[in-house]
């Protein structure tokens, strides 16, 4: 029933926004946030005035009964002068498809950081209904929240996938963003200073799970020597009063150069060391690892940084490597 009556909210608010109009305002001055479901009414708002309001900010966009409607019945660029999305929960509540200008994706658009993941009726027995049902699909409210508090960056990487953006295929905003990266807030057109605005353009990046959210975008390379069999190592990063940040990744006796992307709550320069462990000695059957390089490196690039090296390492099946990086936010 909601739904349904979803158009006639809508014009309710044009009657409002109207009495505002002849009052003196000015339709580009308008700015609407709507979430979930509220995104829609926004957008229909949007549609009633040709566009012309000034932006429109959808809060994980409902999913359900809008994925394949026609654009007229939901959120979409034409809607405002600059459209921008923030979806969070893209596997059940919220819209899988990019929908404005810009489209940020939280951690790949669906499971967030913190929030349960299944969603079978029996665990509702031991969780919470809130962070169980709806922790997914308002994390992209609670983000936006801390996003006009903080001065913390939440800063879109644009890529064609999230899988292409974990591997590390996409590390700066170059090409159809001019080099200017997206960001979540209140800068005008999100920071996009590019014309014509792109439209439904999708954007990556990881967040913590609990506010401000931020964490920095970090590229772990790791080149090795030809394997005989299948391996696993697990990287750690540490920094001083955070939680460790590990990554595994599973080596293959045809490649020799991997690419994660890594999300610490600190800048390149506050991470004090790197640990590699041959956790998959046993299961892999694999002895010693010779790694040629392992790197790591901040993006996008916000300065002339280079990528931190350590070369050269016997990883072994009973002990830890680990190296310490003194002072380096005073080396640069």
């Amino acid at each position: 029933m909601v739904v349904q009556n979803y158009k006639e909210v809508a014009i309710q608010i044009s009657i409002l926004v109207n009495k505002l109009v002849s009052n003196g305002s000015r339709l580009d001055s308008f700015h609407f946030i709507g979430i979930s479901l509220g995104a829609h009414v926004s957008g229909f708002v949007g549609t009633l005035f040709d566009g012309k309001i000034g932006r429109i900010t959808g809060l994980d966009p409902a999913g359900p009964m809008f994925k394949r409607a026609d654009i007229y019945d939901r959120l979409d660029p034409t809607d405002a002068l600059f459209v921008e999305a923030i979806h969070t929960d893209s596997d059940y509540f919220g819209i899988s498809i990019p929908v404005g200008h810009i489209d940020f994706f939280l951690n790949g658009g669906m499971d967030q950081t913190g929030c349960a993941r299944s969603r079978f009726a029996s665990i509702l027995a031991y969780f919470p209904v809130y962070g169980y049902v709806i922790c997914d699909h308002m994390r992209a409210v609670h983000v936006y929240i801390s996003a006009l508090n903080s001065s913390c960056p939440l800063i879109g990487i644009p890529c064609s996938s999230y899988a292409h953006f974990l591997d590390g295929r996409c590390q700066d905003c170059q090409g159809i963003f001019g080099g200017t990266c997206p960001r979540i807030g209140l800068l005008e057109n999100s920071g996009i200073t590019v014309s014509p605005l792109p439209q439904q353009e999708k954007a990556f990046l990881l967040t913590s799970s609990s506010a401000p959210f931020c964490a920095h975008h970090i590229l772990l390379e790791l080149e090795v020597s030809p394997l005989e069999k299948s391996a696993e190592v697990e990287v750690t990063l540490r920094s001083f009063g955070h939680p460790n940040i590990q990554q595994r990744l599973r080596l293959q006796t045809k490649e020799s150069v991997y690419r994660r992307v890594m999300a610490p709550p600190v800048v390149l320069c506050e991470i004090e060391s790197i640990q590699l462990k041959n956790t998959g000695a046993l299961f892999y059957r694999q002895g010693d690892i010779h790694i040629i390089s392992v790197c790591i490196s901040e993006f996008p690039i916000t300065s002339q940084r280079e990528a931190l090296c350590v070369k050269n390492i016997q990883l072994g099946r009973s002990f830890p490597w680990s190296h310490d990086f003194v002072q380096l936010c005073e080396s640069y």
